[in-house]
């Protein structure tokens, strides 16, 4: 649900109150209220709902991300004697003059991977380190705990494959198209081509050589 309509342009549009840290965005973004997002790259095209909680993420293009959604929620040293952040945080509670460096390094670098024209419902959580596919679909409530294939479609609790979005050869289709990488002004002038049978979209442009398509 959308509580606001903005005319999105190449620099980002980032909402009241919320806090981007190391974060990058591509041209055409948006970024809901109340949003969280550090460590991460939102690629063209992308936007995320109200009150998402995001980490150490890689999103690509045209992703699709509702509402309360969670991806790359950290976690916490289950191995160790204690469970609390005073082990790693030390410098909160003064036991240290330096926090636990090699975690957060090691946290850091479990990377979740948004990939283009993805849809995650809302509420959805995508732990770390999981990968999604191009074109898949994650329902509402979901928590992703393994990959997800491009064009899939999952749901539940852990998150399971239900059905893919089409066939195999479609798929693959889609796959060498990449439309995701095709300049603004391509896009525009095909716009119409978006709302077509999916089939007679392959036919159209399934084979054909783009001079102008950008990896942006």
């Amino acid at each position: 649900m959308r509580t606001t309509e903005v005319l999105l342009s190449e620099k980002p549009f980032v909402h009241e109150q919320a806090v981007l840290k190391n974060t990058r965005l591509g041209t055409f973004t948006e970024v809901g209220m109340s949003n969280f997002v550090e460590n991460s790259v939102l690629d063209d095209y992308s936007y995320t709902g109200q009150f998402c909680f995001i980490q150490n993420t890689e999103i690509g293009k045209f992703s699709n991300i509702a509402a309360m959604v969670r991806i790359g929620p950290t976690d916490h040293p289950y191995e160790r004697p204690s469970l609390h952040h005073f082990t790693y945080r030390s410098q909160m509670y003064g036991f240290s003059e330096q926090d636990d460096v090699p975690f957060f390094e090691q946290r850091e670098s479990r990377i979740a991977t948004i990939g283009h024209d993805t849809w995650i419902g809302h509420g959805a959580i995508i732990q770390p380190g999981v990968t999604i596919g191009d074109g898949a679909i994650v329902g509402s409530g979901a928590i992703v705990t393994k990959d997800v294939p491009p064009y899939a479609i999952v749901v539940g609790v852990p998150a399971k494959i239900i059905k893919y979005r089409f066939p195999e050869e479609t798929i693959a289709a889609l796959q060498r198209i990449q439309w995701w990488n095709w300049s603004y002004d391509t896009i525009k002038d095909r716009l119409e081509d978006f709302r077509l049978d999916i089939e007679q979209f392959i036919e159209k442009h399934d084979g054909r050589v783009e001079t102008d398509a950008t990896s942006a």
